[in-house]
Formats: C-alpha cells, sequence, structure tokens
C-alpha cells in the first residue's frame, strides 16, 4: 500500500487579502507543505509548475479577477547582459561573494532590518522579528544556501541572496541589500550574478518568480533576456517591453 499523502499533497487557497502589486485588486493563493522524505521532490515538481518556495510552504497566485502574475525564468546559457547591465556589473565589482549555509546570523538580520525600513516599510515583512528571520532562512526543506556579498576592502555585509539549488538550475527565494546603496543596482545585480553562476555550472535556468507588467516592484524582470513564462502548455518564449529602472 503507498502513502497517498506524499504522491497527492493537500493543497489550500487563501482567504482574499489586498495585492501587493496591482492597486484595487485582491489577491489569493493555493498553497501546500512541504514536509516529509519527498520534500525536495516536490519542490522541484511543482517548481516547474510555476509555485514558489517560502520555507516549508510552496504557493502560487489563484486570484479569481486577475492573471497577472506570470512565471518567469531566464535561460542562462543563452544570456549576455546589456550595456547597461554590464555598466551594473562593473559598478559591483569591488564585492566578493561567499556561499554559505543557510544559518541565520545578526550581520545578516541587521541589513535586512534596515532594507525593509527603508524600502518596504508597508510590507507584509516589516518589522520581522530575529526569530522570524531566523525561521525564513534555516527553515528550509530543500537544499537552500545564503550568499553573501561584501566589500572587498572592508569585508563589509552588502547584500544576501537566499536561493534554492535545483536540478536545473537555481531559484532566488529572497534576496536583501543595503538600502544607502541605491547606486548599485543591487537588486538587478544580484540576478546578474546568479545567471553567471548557472552559466558556470552548466544549469540551463534562473527561476526568477512572478513578472508583473504594471508593478515597478516586478516588471524590472524584463531586463533579463531571453526570458521564458509559463502558460497553460509549459514554459515558451516571451519578450515583454523593459521599463525604466
Amino acid at each position: 500500500m503507498t502513502d497517498q499523502g506524499v504522491q497527492f499533497p493537500k493543497f489550500y487557497v487563501t482567504a482574499a487579502s489586498p495585492c501587493p502589486y496591482i492597486d484595487g485588486q485582491e489577491e489569493r493563493k493555493v498553497f501546500t507543505e512541504l514536509n516529509g522524505p519527498d520534500a525536495a521532490a516536490l519542490n522541484e515538481a511543482l517548481g516547474k509548475v510555476g509555485f514558489r518556495r517560502s520555507q516549508t510552504v510552496v504557493y502560487r497566485p489563484a486570484c479569481e479577477a486577475c492573471a497577472e502574475c506570470v512565471s518567469v525564468r531566464v535561460l542562462a546559457q543563452d544570456y549576455t547582459p546589456s550595456r547597461s547591465l554590464r555598466r551594473i556589473a562593473k559598478l559591483n565589482s569591488d564585492l566578493i561573494s561567499e556561499v554559505k549555509p543557510s544559518v541565520a546570523t545578526d550581520e545578516q538580520f541587521e541589513l535586512l532590518s534596515r532594507y525593509l525600513s527603508e524600502r518596504h516599510g508597508d510590507g507584509s515583512m516589516a518589522g520581522m522579528t530575529r526569530e522570524e528571520f531566523e525561521e525564513m532562512v534555516e527553515s528550509s526543506p530543500v537544499n537552500t544556501v545564503s550568499i553573501e556579498y561584501r566589500r572587498a576592502l572592508t569585508k563589509e555585509l552588502v547584500a544576501v541572496a537566499l536561493t534554492d539549488h535545483m536540478t536545473d538550475g537555481f531559484s532566488m527565494v529572497y534576496s536583501f541589500f543595503d538600502p544607502s546603496e541605491e547606486r548599485r543596482s543591487m537588486g538587478t545585480y544580484l540576478i546578474h550574478d546568479h545567471i553567471l553562476r548557472s552559466q558556470h555550472a552548466n544549469q540551463p535556468f534562473v527561476y526568477l518568480g512572478y513578472y508583473v507588467k504594471d508593478s515597478p516592484k516586478m516588471n524590472y524582470k524584463a531586463r533579463f533576456k531571453p526570458l521564458e513564462r509559463l502558460g497553460p502548455n509549459g514554459w515558451y518564449p516571451f519578450d515583454p517591453p523593459e521599463k525604466a529602472v
């Protein structure tokens, strides 16, 4: 007799709440838990059909009146950075990076607190406690790492990327950085760096989560090409217009 609970996870739908990306819209999510020995395989399978991981839960939009959230991934081996992306990479050439186990540190939490306060003071994560941060970083049932970015000279922590390793590439779970370093375009640079890492590892994709064309918080992902988007019949080429940075 097989364990049907493992093969067929139970899915749930959240109550409607205000959409964080499009004013006047409401969002709902369908989600399931990641647990047990098959958690990594389940995360892998659901990630390829548009789900995103948050701690021990994977979710995807299930909005009744809107379908603007589009799952996108970069074709890493075909990526050639534009002139502006090369400029951003040069601006950050003074940084060094190190892949570390997903263990929360006080230094990371201090950086996150400053980032949330200045960039997302009205968001759902504002006021996150040290314990909540530890849970976010360490409660992963899959292969997850923290990539730290520091100034080469002073070793000052500038950015952190929480990243899942998948069999076909990397999935960027959450990133945060020094909000005073606006000139660096750190959010953009972190994606560029992950694409280069994927190229080096000979992996085909970097999963970027959701693109929302009318949301400045999400439409910057159009800068990374070539992109694929997820549709009813699988992944296919996607060439959205770029927005001003």
